[in-house]
C-alpha cells in the first residue's frame, strides 16, 4: 500500500496494481511543475485507477525518451512542459489546430489505435483562468514576452479572440517573427517587435518565459513603461508571486498569477484524457 499526500488537508491510501494507469509529465526542470499534484488529486476524486509522475529529461534525450513512454502499453497520457513543447510535435501521430496553429503541443493521449494524439491547452487555459478573474479580452491590445512554447500557445489562443492586437517579442526575433507569420490570418493586428520594445497603449502584457523561476533572473519586461490601465500576467506558477509581478503591482498595476492558468488546464486535462468517476461523471478537481 503507498500512502501518498495529495494536498496538505487531503491524504489517501492509493494501491498501485498492475492495472493501474500511467501518465507522465516530461519537461527540463521538473521541479515547478503542478500537473501531477492536481492530476492525481483528480484520479483520487473520480476513484481513476491511475498516476502520473514527473520526468526529467534534457533536450538530447528527449527522443529516446519519448519512443520509451510510448512503448509502454499501460501509459495512457503524456504531458509536456518547457523545455520540449516544439521538439516533442515530432513524436505525435496527429496534431490538433491549435497545436499545428501554435507549432507545439503540451499533451499527448495515446487512442484506441495505439496512435498519439497531440494537443495545446497552454493557451485555452490561460483565456479561461483570465476570464475567471473578470478580465475583458474584447479589444484589448497584447503584448507577449516570449515566442516559446507558452507564448506561442497564449498567442494562438488569444488570436482566435475579439483582441484589437497582439505584439510578440523573443529573444529570437526569428521565433517571434516566425509565429507571427502563422498567426497572420487571424482576425486581429498581429506582429513581432524586438525585445524590449514596448507599444503604446499595451492593455495586457504577458511574461510567457521562465525568467521569474529563479530570484536571480531579471525581469522579462520594465513594468515601470506601461499605462496604468495595464494588467500585467505572468504564466509562472512557483514562486505564486513572481518579481514581475511584485515590481507591477509597486507601480499600482493590476496583476494575473499563473495559477489561474494551470487551474483551467486541469479541467481540459481531465476531459482530454477521459476521466470519468464510478458514476459516469467528472467530479472538480480539489483545490490547490
Amino acid at each position: 500500500m503507498l500512502r501518498q499526500a495529495f494536498s496538505r488537508d487531503h491524504t489517501t491510501d492509493m494501491s498501485i496494481t498492475g492495472v493501474t494507469k500511467i501518465f507522465a509529465v516530461v519537461g527540463d526542470p521538473v521541479v515547478q511543475v503542478r500537473a501531477p499534484e492536481l492530476m492525481n488529486q483528480v484520479f483520487m476524486s473520480n476513484r481513476f485507477d491511475a498516476v502520473m509522475f514527473p520526468v526529467n529529461v534534457t533536450a538530447q534525450d528527449l527522443g529516446q525518451t519519448m519512443h520509451a513512454l510510448k512503448s509502454w502499453k499501460n501509459l495512457h497520457g503524456i504531458l509536456v512542459t518547457i523545455p520540449h513543447k516544439f521538439a516533442a510535435c515530432e513524436y505525435a501521430d496527429t496534431l490538433s489546430e491549435v497545436a499545428t496553429l501554435a507549432g507545439c503541443a503540451n499533451a499527448f493521449r495515446r487512442e484506441s489505435d495505439g496512435t498519439w494524439f497531440a494537443e495545446n491547452f497552454d493557451g485555452e487555459g490561460f483565456v479561461q483562468g483570465l476570464a475567471t478573474s473578470g478580465f475583458e479580452l474584447s479589444g484589448k491590445h497584447v503584448m507577449i514576452v516570449g515566442a516559446g512554447g507558452a507564448g506561442a500557445s497564449i498567442a494562438a489562443a488569444l488570436s482566435r479572440q475579439p483582441v484589437a492586437s497582439i505584439t510578440i517579442t523573443d529573444i529570437d526575433p526569428g521565433r517571434s517573427d516566425s509565429l507571427a507569420q502563422r498567426l497572420a490570418g487571424s482576425t486581429c493586428a498581429v506582429a513581432s517587435a524586438a525585445p524590449g520594445n514596448i507599444p503604446n497603449g499595451v492593455q495586457l502584457a504577458i511574461n510567457a518565459t521562465p525568467l521569474g523561476l529563479s530570484a536571480s533572473d531579471p525581469l522579462p519586461f520594465d513594468p515601470k513603461h506601461l499605462g496604468r490601465e495595464c494588467l500585467v500576467a505572468d504564466v509562472i506558477m512557483k514562486p505564486a508571486v513572481t518579481e514581475l509581478l511584485k515590481t507591477a503591482s509597486a507601480f499600482g498595476l493590476a496583476i494575473h498569477h499563473g495559477a489561474p492558468m494551470l487551474n483551467a488546464q486541469i479541467d481540459l486535462y481531465t476531459k482530454f484524457f477521459r476521466i470519468r468517476s464510478a458514476n459516469g461523471g467528472v467530479k472538480k478537481a480539489l483545490a490547490p
